[in-house]
């Protein structure tokens, strides 16, 4: 279930507020200015599948956002918890950083979670299947996949060199909690 998790970015240990109904999540989202809906995910596509095998899955829902959004390239980024290099992985994205354009993900299998720091506050989005997330540019944000990472998403960029990140230097996301292994990590493994 997807879920938004609201803190001061003074206190991490008790969030302000909790949502799980996904309209809840999209117009608290809303108010900041981050883009939060849900989509169907229909294809059968599991962690480990090949991103031509993902793209393919997605062409025409890929397409729609290229034309509308102005998307100049589209990749996918597909772990789970036997990956080599998850601990890497994992580490690159677990930063706060900022991006020179909009960074929009679809998951279309396990889940992720991004958090944002907007405001005074960080926004922590548990991401699941069907959730497709538009952080603008400028948005301070890291992303964790956990210890035991489970999922596929279909990134979009208008940036052609695809995913370049500025890291802000602040230990904010040292302070706030990471993603527990996805439930669907364990049975699927």
């Amino acid at each position: 279930m997807s879920r938004l998790r609201i803190y001061q970015d003074t206190h991490p240990e008790a969030p302000l507020s909790v949502h799980t109904v996904h309209t809840e999540i999209a117009r608290e989202l809303g108010k900041v200015g981050i883009r939060f809906e849900q989509w169907e995910a229909s294809q059968p596509v599991a962690p480990g599948a090949s991103q031509d095998e993902v793209i393919a899955a997605y062409r025409a829902d890929i397409d729609r956002l290229m034309a509308a959004e102005g998307y100049q390239t589209v990749d996918v980024i597909s772990l789970k918890p036997d990956h080599p290099d998850r601990a890497t992985l994992r580490q690159k994205f677990l930063n706060e950083h900022v991006h020179s354009e909009d960074e929009v993900r679809f998951f279309v299998a396990g889940a992720g979670q991004f958090t944002l720091h907007l405001e005074g506050k960080v926004f922590e989005v548990l991401c699941e299947q069907g959730d497709l997330i538009g952080v603008p540019d400028g948005t301070r944000h890291w992303f964790d996949m956990s210890e035991a990472p489970y999922f596929v998403a279909i990134r979009l960029f208008t940036n052609k060199e695809g995913w370049v990140a500025q890291f802000t230097g602040e230990d904010i996301a040292q302070h706030f909690p990471r993603m527990a292994p996805h439930v669907s990590a364990t049975a699927e493994s």
